[in-house]
């Protein structure tokens, strides 16, 4: 390869450096500027002119180690440090030596597309305690939502319609955004359940997440001495357990008239967690109770059909046609009797009923399914509902102080509906109920008939029947007799 006869002439300045004797500076930079062209020429050329100029010039052949031996500056505090241009004459690729190989950074990747999210925005979550009066539209209205997009989200339907039923003291939180509005929205339906709203687009995505609680199994065994409700209570039960074991026992056990000092009862039941905190009572797997020395014996069954049902050790159900009492937990102030003197007609008139006394506006409940018939005053009675069972029972009920909404002769009522209050009406000293059970059209003494009962278990059920009960009942009788060993 030829050169330019510059180039020999910057190589043989070079050369003359010795005798000439420039000032210290002046040297650094006439070596430094030939030295550099060298080694460019050199490593470009690939072949060995360069070597031959140097060598035809100072008597000496440049090597590779030579020329970084030369390369090295002189002490920093000799010269200044000079930029020095770099030759690079046009070559390709192939020509290009590997030690002049400049590794090119990549270019920096493009910014990745994404949607935006609420983080990516100026949103806002509020937490919004409900308020007496509020409904969502005013809270919405607070937060500056839109009622097209409240509009929107009821639109919906289906689960959304849970946000109608707000009331005061639930908590919601709510995702805002100035230029959308809502976001999102989190509304605890109960303990277990919430309702979640998530903005699609100009849409709403709702769901409905639900959490699984604990259930565990308890126990409590007590001796009755003054009242069920004392009793349980020191045993650690709730009012609605109590309620509940007097509910499946109500059929056999009058609780206003039957319970005697002595009597004892047993239960086991589950009580609900959610987080290490009890949150509610769950139901009654298993109960005894002993009544004037009778046992009562109940246990919980669902058979395959879904039917649950609390059932004796023998298949019977525990419930009956008819509720042994219409009123819960009141006194009984007179009996069935056919020679009782009137207090206000002061004459021997027979009682064809029970007469239970309880305060004023204390609910009634029918004592079976059945058919209105009649309500309305009723001579002496003063306001009565009478209740008509299928073809052979009628129930009456009298003296009440008012009727439940919405009935009428001809309303259809279920057992243990409360139909009336308790009252003083007709010919009465004081509030009480006076209460009816005709069998064929003869009055019949309500605590003493013989009530009948509801359809047994079937009998392809009692063979797991009976495998549950002898557990349940085995764990009753521990807890019983660990209660009575401790009492002694």
């Amino acid at each position: 390869m030829n050169y330019p006869s510059s180039i020999n002439r910057d190589i043989k300045s070079v050369s003359l450096a010795e005798d000439l004797r420039p000032a210290p500076r002046r040297y650094g930079y006439l070596l430094l500027a030939g030295l550099t062209t060298l080694i460019a020429i050199a490593l470009l050329s690939g072949n060995s002119e360069p070597a031959r100029a140097l060598q035809n010039t100072t008597g000496v052949v440049a090597t590779q180690d030579s020329i970084s031996e030369a390369l090295l500056l002189p002490q920093q505090d000799a010269f200044e440090t000079v930029t020095v241009p770099t030759l690079q004459p046009e070559v390709s690729a192939a020509e290009t030596p590997a030690a002049l190989t400049k590794a090119t950074p990549a270019p920096a990747p493009a910014p990745e597309t994404r949607a935006a999210t609420p983080a990516d925005t100026d949103a806002n979550w509020h937490q919004v305690t409900v308020k007496s009066g509020d409904s969502l539209a005013t809270i919405f209205n607070r937060l500056d939502i839109s009622p097209q997009q409240l509009h929107a989200l009821l639109e919906q339907g289906g689960a959304a319609h849970n946000l109608k039923k707000i009331h005061p003291g639930q908590k919601l939180r709510v995702l805002t955004d100035e230029k959308q509005g809502l976001l999102k929205l989190a509304y605890p339906i109960d303990k277990l359940s919430t309702l979640e709203v998530s903005r699609n687009g100009e849409e709403f995505d709702i769901s409905t997440t639900h959490r699984t609680p604990e259930r565990r199994e308890v126990s409590a065994s007590a001796t009755i001495n003054s009242s069920l409700f004392l009793a349980a209570n020191k045993a650690g039960m709730s009012d609605n357990i109590t309620m509940e074991l007097a509910g499946i026992f109500g059929w056999d056990i009058d609780f206003a008239l039957d319970i005697r000092k002595g009597d004892s009862f047993t239960v086991l039941y589950e009580e609900i967690y959610l987080d290490g905190e009890h949150i509610d009572n769950g139901e009654i797997l298993a109960a005894e109770f002993v009544n004037q020395g009778k046992r009562y014996q109940a246990v919980r069954y669902t058979d395959a059909g879904g039917r649950t049902d609390y059932y004796a050790l023998n298949g019977e159900s525990m419930r009956k046609t008819f509720l042994r009492t219409p009123v819960e937990f009141s006194r009984i102030s007179s009996r069935f009797s056919t020679g009782r003197k009137h207090p206000i007609l002061n004459k021997i008139r027979a009682h064809k009923g029970v007469d239970y006394a309880a305060s004023t506006g204390t609910p009634i409940k029918s004592t079976a399914n059945g058919k209105i018939i009649h309500i309305g005053k009723k001579g002496g009675y003063g306001n009565t509902i009478i209740v008509q069972h299928g073809t052979r029972y009628s129930t009456l009920y009298a003296h009440m102080s008012k009727y439940r909404g919405g009935l009428k002769n001809g309303s259809r009522v279920r057992q243990g509906q409360t139909i009336g209050y308790i009252g003083s009406s007709g010919l009465a000293t004081g509030p009480h109920l006076h209460y009816e059970l005709r069998v064929d059209g003869t009055h019949r003494d309500p605590l003493r008939v013989k009530l009948p009962g509801a359809d047994p278990l079937n009998k392809k059920y009692m063979a797991d029947f009976s495998t549950r009960a002898e557990t349940l009942i085995a764990q009753i009788d521990l807890v019983r007799d660990v209660q009575v060993a401790s009492s002694q």
